[in-house]
């Protein structure tokens, strides 16, 4: 599921349509919008909470954005703004013969039935996506309800790393060694941190037994970066309880052909 409803997500990051919007708002720059729009279901929280919800950021980033972000365009018109642009990027790539199709409304039906059917304790991300009214267009409600999803997703993954003791700048580095990406230092979400900071990291992971002294995976440092993946998928689960499987075999059935002309355009 996270494959097939991730490339519905990712418009609101890789395509146009979503930072125009937030742009014509008067947001200055990408990350202005970002947090502005996907902080917004908080409420007007101190940037200290939004850091502690989202993270994997690194400390001070989202005290750059929030609140000053919301001091001259209103939270809930950057959330707006968010959803608009989102749903006019997937009904750009999918084409009106799939974007107008019943599949579209049948896969927008039964996500929205998963994003709304799982607990929210502890949740905080997808709790406060919870409080948005779901949009009644079909297109996009298979994106709120995606994006609702990879909230609850997120939130959960946010709680395997804290059970593993992994900060969310060891997390960039265990994701850079497993792409591939060496030094992992050089990996673009954090290689613009100070050296220092990036130093530190690095010690505390070989201090733990997690990268070896060329700073690449130990054996350790592999297990425990399987194991918070699995007990994200494990924790993933939940929502889709609330439908049968023949349920859930009908929407991998309905979203496969979406999310393909989805990926082949790279969610642009």
């Amino acid at each position: 599921m996270f494959e097939l409803l991730e490339p519905i997500c990712l418009v609101t990051y890789f395509a146009d349509e979503c930072n125009e919007e937030l742009a014509a708002l008067g947001h200055r720059t990408y990350w202005d919008g970002y947090f502005a729009s996907r902080a917004a279901p908080l409420g007007r929280v101190p940037a200290q909470v939004v850091h502690a919800a989202f993270y994997s950021f690194a400390e001070g980033e989202a005290a750059r954005h929030i609140p000053s972000a919301w001091e001259t365009i209103p939270p809930e018109a950057s959330l707006a703004a968010r959803e608009r642009g989102s749903a006019a990027s997937v009904r750009r790539i999918l084409g009106d013969e799939l974007a107008d199709s019943p599949g579209l409304v049948r896969a927008a039906d039964l996500t929205t039935r998963a994003a709304t059917s799982a607990p929210t304790e502890g949740r905080v991300n997808y709790a406060g996506m919870r409080t948005l009214p779901v949009p009644s267009d079909p297109v996009a409600r298979l994106w709120h309800s995606a994006t609702m999803l990879r909230e609850h997703r997120g939130d959960g993954h946010v709680a395997a790393l804290v059970g593993a003791r992994i900060g969310g700048t060891e997390a960039h580095v265990l994701s850079a060694l497993e792409m591939g990406i060496h030094p992992p230092e050089s990996f673009g979400r954090i290689h613009h941190l100070p050296k220092k900071r990036l130093a530190a990291v690095m010690a505390g992971l070989r201090e733990r037994g997690l990268v070896d002294a060329e700073s690449r995976f130990t054996d350790a440092g592999r297990e425990t970066k399987q194991r918070i993946e699995d007990l994200t998928d494990e924790l993933a689960a939940p929502p889709y309880d609330a439908l049968s499987p023949a349920e859930l075999d009908e929407l991998i059935t309905e979203l496969e052909p979406l999310t393909a002309t989805l990926v082949a355009a790279g969610s642009q």
